[in-house]
């Protein structure tokens, strides 16, 4: 991983990013229901508390439970929903270590194709096909790995010069772009849901 990352915007967050293929990837798996920016800070956030120079699956996986979840709940907390978010972070890692021998860029250093890779991603504890399709983009786009049909793995989030999802994101303005095309799909999906509503109430 030799891309610098512009994720977390904070600089020392963004350089464990850029070098740590599980602090990326947990930094993904945070992803969900607090703002970008807070969930790839979490990855340094835990470094600081587990002290050491990189985090390590194989070490957050036998770490205590209800200590971790302690550990991700001091403030400021890993995530909006620390607790839920700690177990999902030790299944995570579990699963590396069990599968991967805690190397988490073994699930993409030999990937032949994108639609493997992709398999790869979706079997991961915490992430579902988006989640997948959207991680799958930002290794392609930003870091280099880019395995036959890559592009079409990822669906719409692999599109060349789109402004979808992190994998889009390379610094403020960009960040911005991506922003502005959420809040649009957003209130494209609540006017459907909403025309939606008002025919069924008409028949």
């Amino acid at each position: 991983m030799a891309t610098d990352l512009h994720l977390a915007q904070s600089a020392d967050a963004d350089a464990l990013l850029s070098r740590s293929p599980l602090a990326a990837l947990i930094g993904m798996l945070l992803d969900q229901q607090v703002p970008m920016e807070w969930a790839f800070s979490g990855p340094h956030t835990l470094l600081e508390r587990l002290g050491g120079d990189d985090l390590d699956a194989h070490r957050i996986a036998d770490y205590d439970p209800e200590a971790f979840a302690a550990l991700c709940s001091e403030k400021p907390a890993v995530h909006r929903y620390p607790g839920s978010m700690a177990k999902r972070i030790q299944q995570l890692c579990a699963y590396l270590d069990e599968h991967y021998d805690g190397d988490a860029e073994a699930l993409w250093r030999d990937a032949a194709t994108g639609q493997e890779l992709l398999t790869r991603l979706e079997e991961l504890p915490g992430f579902g096909r988006q989640k997948a399709q959207i991680f799958l983009a930002l290794l392609g786009k930003q870091l280099g790995v880019q395995p036959k049909g890559w592009r079409e793995a990822a669906g719409a989030y692999g599109e060349k010069n789109s402004f979808r999802s992190v994998a889009d994101i390379t610094g403020p303005a960009s960040l911005e772009k991506v922003r502005a095309f959420k809040q649009e799909a957003k209130a494209a999906a609540k006017a459907a849901k909403a025309a939606k509503s008002a025919g069924a109430e008409a028949k």
